[in-house]
């Protein structure tokens, strides 16, 4: 599987597949804050 097979919810709650995007720059960014590094 690669990267332009996923999919994912946008924050108004549609899907969104990644095939979108290719051939353009894409910046993924993890933005979890349930891992040991943050203090919450």
């Amino acid at each position: 599987m690669g990267f332009y097979d996923y999919s994912v919810t946008a924050r108004n709650g549609q899907e969104v597949s990644m095939k979108n995007y290719e051939g353009k720059v894409v910046l993924v960014v993890n933005t979890a804050t349930g891992c040991g590094f943050t203090p919450f």
